[in-house]
């Protein structure tokens, strides 16, 4: 568990890697018209002790519920920019109050670069303070 300098809490990490999801996001016209594959990864700063003391999925974040609205952030309202891609995903994580912290890495592999290339990502970090 990691203490939170700032609150002075201690908070567990969550994460989820490699979500996958389709999307019509950028600037240029075929990105909007054709779409291409997004995918994301999630880290969640959350105190995880309620739960494990329960045993009970209510005590926690329910990352399969996350998940999900994840790929609906991904797959609906066309955006420019995977900065205003990232940011409305790390406001969907934050939507659980008990969420503390937010690591969103958007990756766009299928950017149109006119290089070789493996991978395009934008990380961004979001906290309720």
């Amino acid at each position: 568990m990691r203490t939170d300098h700032r609150t002075g809490t201690g908070t567990d990490r969550l994460a989820v890697h490699g979500i996958e999801a389709f999307g019509h996001h950028g600037v240029l016209d075929f990105e909007r018209r054709d779409g291409q594959l997004f995918k994301v990864d999630l880290a969640l700063g959350v105190d995880t002790r309620p739960a494990a003391l329960s045993d009970d999925l209510q005590d926690t974040v329910d990352y399969g519920t996350l998940v999900a609205a994840v790929r609906k952030a991904v797959e609906t309202d066309p955006v420019d920019l995977i900065e205003t891609l990232a940011q409305r995903i790390a406001d969907v994580c934050l939507t659980d109050g008990r969420v503390q912290w937010t690591e969103v890495t958007v990756h766009k592999p299928d950017a149109p670069i006119e290089a070789t290339f493996t991978d395009v990502t934008l990380t961004i970090f979001r906290s309720r303070s």
